[in-house]
């Protein structure tokens, strides 16, 4: 049987250990050298970057989120064996792990080293989907010819590259799809390297719990257990048409993966549908000033990042949480695309004016949709605001001004609040 060392990357015939360097971190499969569709997600990213940047945190357990009124963005595997997890209030991870050091995230420099990991991807393949800043999927069939090495081999000498570059580890799921790839990748967290093949396709499968499927969340999980389905042997059972009756277009879905099978390609350009940024306050609020300072903030982060990709939107969208955690969701279509903080600003505080005395508030997020290429967004201006020309004629100087002397080099007022 195919086998390969992970920590000397030697080919061999199975075996415990590897013969050249003896390590027992073997990876051996019958279909090890025949995959070529894979997914690398990043060990809890962002505390081990922290972790890395300040050594002292190595062996204490770490969280990446806001304040006690914040969520969990991420934590360490210290801190997880404790039962803190992502999306978890922070308030209720910290009596999980009073002892954690929690850390505000830092998303420029998470974002610097994603961009240091996806430079070693492309260097592998051509054909890179990345998900986040922290995980991708790779289609590397072909690349062997141009490696000298199966895709296996490449895949642990970018995990091992990444830890002795960088610092950080991956975990690799290698399989025929997508879909079992990406499972593939937890099975075996952290340093993790998990092979599904098409013989063992089913079988795998069969027993494994439903919420495996990506983007099954709680309420399509309870769906499918109302309906007697737990694993994907149940699953196998059903009709195809009959889950289509059951569950519309996802019906087929659920048939295909129930089955192990995903026609969907690795594309490197799959396009961004929308662009989001929100916050959770310390306590509740409804104070206008607080609301319209975070209202600037939030548009500014998004419109940086619009302007990085060169898109623009036609959508402004307002996500705000009450204290109950009623969630209310406010939209408006420009007439135009726009990539301006100041359009998305102006936009989101009207929509925030509509909502009326409906606070105090929790969360607050703001959100630009319908995206396309920027050419020719903001071309026109706003007829009803003849000052329209002349904020985005200085939203543009500033931004040449940051470019040149830092992103701190000149802020509104209104950003103070």
């Amino acid at each position: 049987m195919p086998a390969l060392c992970r920590d000397c990357l030697t080919e061999f015939e199975s075996g415990a250990r590897c013969p050249a360097c003896r390590s027992p971190r073997v990876l051996s499969h019958p279909e090890l050298f025949d995959l070529s569709i894979a997914h690398m997600d990043c060990d809890a990213f962002y505390a081990s970057v922290e972790k890395r940047q300040n050594p002292e945190l190595a062996d204490k357990p770490v969280i990446i989120g806001g304040g006690r009124r914040g969520v969990v963005s991420t934590a360490c595997y210290i801190a997880r064996i404790k039962g803190v997890r992502s999306a978890m209030p922070m308030f209720q991870a910290l009596k999980l792990c009073p002892e954690a050091v929690v850390i505000k995230p830092r998303g420029a420099l998470y974002a610097q080293v994603s961009k240091q990991i996806r430079a070693m991807m492309d260097e592998l393949t051509p054909v890179v989907e990345p998900l986040s800043l922290d995980e991708a999927f790779l289609d590397m069939t072909g690349t062997a010819r141009l490696h000298g090495a199966p895709p296996a081999v490449m895949l642990a000498r970018l995990v091992k590259r990444m830890q002795d570059e960088l610092g950080l580890t991956g975990s690799i799921g290698l399989s025929h799809n997508k879909f079992l790839a990406k499972v593939a990748s937890d099975l075996d967290k952290p340093r993790g390297f998990s092979v599904i093949g098409q013989a063992e396709t089913e079988a795998f499968l069969a027993p494994k719990p439903v919420r495996l499927i990506w983007g099954v969340g709680a309420a399509g999980q309870a769906a499918l257990e109302k309906a007697g389905i737990r694993t994907f042997g149940d699953l196998r059972r059903w009709d195809r048409t009959d889950l289509h009756a059951r569950f519309g277009s996802m019906g087929d879905r659920l048939w295909h993966l129930a089955r192990g099978q995903d026609r969907r390609r690795i594309s490197a350009h799959a396009p961004i549908k929308s662009i989001s940024h929100e916050t959770t306050f310390f306590e509740d609020t409804a104070n206008p000033d607080l609301l319209d300072g975070h209202i600037w903030r939030l548009s500014e982060k998004i419109a940086d990042r619009a302007k990085a990709r060169a898109l623009a939107g036609r959508v402004i969208v307002l996500k705000l949480k009450r204290a109950n955690h009623r969630l209310l969701t406010r939209r408006l279509s420009l007439r135009e695309p726009t990539q301006l903080a100041d359009r998305i600003y102006r936009t989101a505080r009207e929509l925030l004016d509509g909502v009326g005395d409906e606070g105090p508030y929790r969360l607050i997020g703001v959100g630009l949709a319908d995206l396309s290429p920027a050419d020719g967004a903001d071309s026109s201006g706003d007829l009803l605001d003849p000052q329209a020309r002349t904020r985005a004629a200085a939203e543009r100087a500033t931004d040449a001004i940051r470019a040149r002397f830092g992103k701190d080099a000149i802020a509104k007022g209104r950003a103070l609040r």
